[in-house]
């Protein structure tokens, strides 16, 4: 996985959400997000970033740079074996009262 960030001039809402909808229908992406200035976009996938970037310069601004692109690892998610399992005790059965029984 590779994180990407593309700098884009960013001058209104309807051209960041262009761009962003351009790179979320890009095979491989995993998740999108505005970078650290208001003027990034930030896509985590495996993309090709040179190809993501012609297609925003040719859609959105001919002033789209790739700036960075740096290999993710995924983080793993192992959850702790400590817990112990407790058996449950067996249910109480209640009878019922002695006027409902009939004795032969």
């Amino acid at each position: 996985m590779k994180k990407i960030v593309i700098k884009v001039e960013l001058s209104s809402h309807k051209l960041k959400a262009k761009a962003m909808e351009i790179a979320s229908v890009a095979d491989g992406v995993t998740s999108i997000a505005v970078g650290e200035g208001k003027d990034q976009v930030v896509v985590i996938g495996d993309v090709d970033p040179v190809k993501l970037t012609s297609s925003i310069r040719k859609k959105v601004s001919r002033n789209a740079t790739l700036i960075l692109v740096e290999e993710v690892k995924p983080k793993d998610d192992k959850k702790p074996q400590d817990l112990l399992s407790v058996p449950l005790p067996y249910p109480y059965q209640y009878y019922p009262p002695l006027a409902y029984t009939y004795y032969w």
